[in-house]
């Protein structure tokens, strides 16, 4: 009864779903967990989904790889058969995202933080391992940076990693990254560009004086082709450093954990990318990871509170757990105690959490 094409109110199709407490053949028009969102989480959770899909009477749930904003758009999009039950995402929901949410009916929204990633800047194993700072990375990626000589701003000059800074090599600049969409992307920006561009105390100073202005600054990326949208598939700028070893990918560690023989991780502030580094806090660019999920869908989408165990189990997320072995960096214990209750007993997020 939730087929997109008859474009029921959000208010009424939330409340017909929650009339009944158990589904009905006519609710019930699908088997499996649908789960879209960042491709950063994705293989955890499809490591999780399998072990689920093998060790329960339930189907494997089937993830899609959108990005964390593309994953949000759809299962903010509205409640039933026809939306996501589940969105992974490599950053936390925005108030913004959380409201059209709620604008959609989708007003019962449980967060569950299920580790740390770091963002690692790799190259190929073939060339040197490079040692740099967010305020190169800065340098090198802002669509414009400060005058050498002056407070000014001019669009970008820097065609070589070595016009940045003389330390790193005369190679052309050539980054893939993420798209806009991609919580990486956010994450990025957040953690290294606007970091980079504090490192000028006359930028640094708008935070306080002209938000917008250093906003505009801090996180708009040059498209004159030194950075390559390089799509959601991680995988695929593991494929493309492997060719071009001039090249440097922007990427999860856990791509990198997983690649080791393929690529190396830059050091940052002369910290390397390290399972260790990550989980103490002294790598400098390190952000949590997520995943949502409807409230509402728990009960009528078959296995969803399994799932949720599942996931938020000791043997998968724990300090031994299984995703630890795929490069995810669990949560301290009190924090993986308290998500743990929170994704059984479904607790809710709220507006005011978000600001």
């Amino acid at each position: 009864m939730f087929k997109k094409k008859l474009a029921w109110p959000a208010a009424a199709a939330v409340l017909f779903w929650m009339g009944s407490t158990a589904p009905s053949a006519a609710q019930a028009t699908r088997d499996y967990i649908s789960i879209v969102g960042s491709s950063t989480v994705y293989p955890f959770a499809t490591v999780v989904a399998e072990q689920f899909g093998k060790t329960t009477a339930f189907k494997t749930p089937k993830i899609e790889s959108t990005g964390s904003g593309g994953g949000f758009k759809l299962f903010c999009s509205g409640v039933g058969v026809g939306h996501p039950d589940i969105t992974n995402s490599s950053r936390r929901i925005k108030a913004s995202e959380f409201e059209t949410c709620t604008s959609k009916g989708v007003s019962d929204v449980v967060e569950v933080k299920i580790g740390y990633d770091g963002i690692v800047a790799a190259n190929s194993r073939r060339a040197p391992q490079l040692s740099i700072t967010r305020k190169d990375l800065f340098l090198a990626l802002a669509k414009q940076v400060p005058d050498a000589n002056s407070q000014k701003l001019v669009p970008n000059p820097y065609k070589t990693w070595n016009q940045v800074n003389p330390a790193l090599p005369a190679v052309r600049i050539e980054v893939l990254g993420p798209p806009p969409t991609s919580g990486t992307r956010d994450a990025f920006v957040e953690l290294v560009m606007e970091q980079g561009a504090g490192s000028f105390d006359w930028i640094k100073a708008m935070q306080k004086t002209d938000s917008r202005q250093f906003t505009a600054i801090s996180q708009t990326i040059r498209e004159d082709g030194a950075y390559i949208e390089a799509g959601e598939n991680d995988n695929l700028i593991v494929q493309k450093l492997e060719a071009n070893p001039n090249a440097i990918g922007i990427f999860g560690y856990s791509f990198l954990d997983q690649n080791t023989d393929k690529i190396q991780g830059a050091r940052v502030e002369g910290v390397e990318p390290t399972f260790e580094a990550i989980a103490d806090g002294s790598y400098p660019v390190s952000r949590p990871l997520f995943f949502y999920v409807k409230k509402v869908h728990v009960g009528r989408i078959p296995g969803m509170r399994e799932y949720l165990d599942e996931f938020s189990s000791e043997k998968a997320w724990g300090m031994d757990g299984y995703l630890s072995d795929k490069g995810l960096i669990p949560l301290p214990d009190a924090e993986r105690r308290q998500f743990h209750q929170n994704a059984k007993e479904l607790k809710t997020l709220t507006l005011d959490q978000l600001k």
